[in-house]
């Protein structure tokens, strides 16, 4: 049996908007799996949907930057967050996403061979920063999106400087119509993705297995609903349910948070019969800062004795 930890309990109490007994419980059921645990209190209607990634914390910038029909963004990860605003680390993390857009390179390996203006491969300034910074930081990621007419537009939400926050956004729309029409329709939409987290651009493009982990969830908060029932019965009871789920999370089908209800395909629709013109949402990125990683919990009196010298 692992060891239920109070900062698990924190941890999951801020993940799922549980109570501390509730996910104190759902820790010692799940043997402290703190995934598991979410859904747990989710089978029970203790929690909410929570999107663990967009929770989940790490330190450093996103980079995003365009040229005309071309865009990039890349993630550089930190150790804290005192490090984001060092002008050393900016500057790297703006230089290496202007590499990665002139190159049009995504590959991490790729990038990290790269030669950057000043002279010196990413990967060997990177280590010389962690060596003059004195903390660790690593390239995570890189993605590139383009279009043959049209624009790609960026945006970044809570901005340490141009071009650089904690989350960077893409939107590459494949149209003949100008770029009056395309830049605002684009700086809307990246701004509606940064708030709403798609998972996927369109319904078919959703990930399987989050859509079956969310089924298992369904299933098993519907027990007594379909207990008893042929298959094609309890399909249709979980039918409305699921399909709910993979529209609230494809981009094309989410409501626009503009208006809160119009789906964003129609939203691209219209803009593109108005301009006369038609638009296309071909790709799109959003980069949060540190999702998916889990951040290791320290305990700073610890940290501060040991340095202190009085742990011996």
């Amino acid at each position: 049996m692992a060891e239920i930890t109070a900062a698990a309990v924190k941890e999951l109490r801020e993940l799922s908007g549980a109570g501390m007994m509730d996910c104190k419980k759902a820790l010692t059921e799940t043997n402290g799996d703190m995934e598991a645990a979410v859904d747990w209190l989710r089978t029970k209607g203790l929690a909410a949907a929570a999107k663990k990634s967009s929770r989940t914390a790490a330190e450093g910038l996103v980079g995003v930057a365009v040229a005309g029909t071309k865009g990039v963004a890349v993630e550089v990860n930190s150790q804290t967050d005192f490090v984001a605003k060092n002008e050393i680390f900016q500057g790297f993390v703006r230089d290496v996403t202007a590499i990665a857009l002139e190159g049009g390179i995504d590959d991490v390996e790729a990038l990290k061979a790269a030669k950057l203006p000043q002279g010196g491969k990413v990967e060997e300034v990177l280590t010389a920063n962690i060596s003059t910074i004195g903390e660790n930081q690593v390239l995570r990621r890189a993605k590139k999106v383009e279009v043959t007419n049209g624009a790609v537009i960026p945006y970044v939400h809570n901005a340490a400087a141009p071009g650089l926050g904690k989350i960077g956004v893409l939107v590459a729309l494949e149209s003949e119509a100008g770029v009056d029409v395309l830049e605002p329709l684009g700086k809307q939409i990246a701004m509606h993705i940064a708030a709403a987290f798609p998972l996927a651009l369109s319904v078919d493009d959703l990930d399987p297995e989050v859509v079956e982990r969310e089924a298992a969830i369904l299933r098993e908060k519907n027990a007594e609903k379909i207990e008893g029932k042929s298959a094609e019965v309890a399909e249709r009871i979980l039918n409305g349910p699921i399909e709910k789920f993979k529209k609230e999370n494809a981009l094309l089908t989410q409501a626009f948070v503009m208006d809160g209800k119009t789906p964003v395909q129609d939203v691209i629709a219209k803009a593109g019969k108005d301009a006369g013109a038609t638009i296309v949402l071909k790709d799109y990125v959003r980069f949060q800062l540190g999702e998916g990683i889990e951040k290791e919990e320290s305990d700073f009196a610890a940290e501060v004795a040991a340095t202190a010298g009085l742990n011996r």
